[in-house]
């Protein structure tokens, strides 16, 4: 008899599990989930939503450093021993969060193998994603910036079915998450539906041709 293939971990329900220590929160769109300087005492796990990642310069200067959606993890810093929280998270859409105390988080990681598997693969990628971003802002044009951006934003490329309507998003956060201006926004944004690589109905949606804009030289 063929080997039977073991069901993939799904870190979502054993975070809701009952024997989990945890509690829920819910925060409405733009509403601050954590500011850079707060103390550094738990991490999350996004159920619902979207969540931006910023960080504030001395001199006043925002930068977005990762843009997370449902099955991501937030506050890991927690995790690395830092006292308080390096970057400001805001919701981005109606969200809920999982929030798991930073002592329970360490005790799930060391008894719970499957659970820690899921965790490290989620830093690696993270990681990895990271590295691909600051390529992104040293090399590329504003316009494959943008189409990267709204592809993250959609699921493209992640282990989850991508999702082709995306919650609204204003031209002004994007211009934040690209690194430029929002009239370039605006414009690049007419050019892609002219080219039939987004649509406006009923929310933004994406369409898998819009990755020609990201590999094209």
């Amino acid at each position: 008899m063929p080997p039977r293939k073991t069901a993939a971990f799904d870190a979502k329900t054993f975070l809701e599990s009952a024997g989990v220590g945890k509690r829920i929160a819910t925060y409405a769109r733009k509403e601050v989930i954590f500011s850079q300087g707060d103390p550094s005492t738990s991490v999350m796990y996004v159920q619902i939503g979207g969540v931006r990642l910023s960080v504030l310069s001395h001199t006043g200067k925002e930068a977005v450093v990762a843009t997370l959606g449902p099955g991501d993890f937030l506050g890991e810093g927690a995790l690395a021993g830092h006292p308080v929280r390096l970057e400001t998270a805001r919701a981005t859409t109606a969200t809920t969060v999982l929030v798991v105390p930073k002592r329970q988080m360490i005790r799930l990681l060391h008894h719970h193998r499957a659970f820690s598997d899921r965790f490290i693969a989620h830093m690696l990628v993270r990681n990895a994603r990271l590295e691909a971003d600051l390529v992104d802002q040293l090399f590329n044009s504003s316009e494959k910036r943008l189409a990267r951006t709204l592809l993250l934003l959609a699921r493209y490329g992640k282990g989850d079915k991508p999702q082709r309507v995306l919650p609204k998003v204003s031209q002004e956060t994007l211009a934040e998450m690209v690194g430029t201006t929002r009239s370039r926004v605006n414009f690049f944004m007419n050019k892609f539906k002219t080219l039939g690589f987004i649509e406006y109905n009923g929310g933004l949606k994406i369409n898998p041709s819009l990755l020609t804009v990201v590999v094209h030289d």
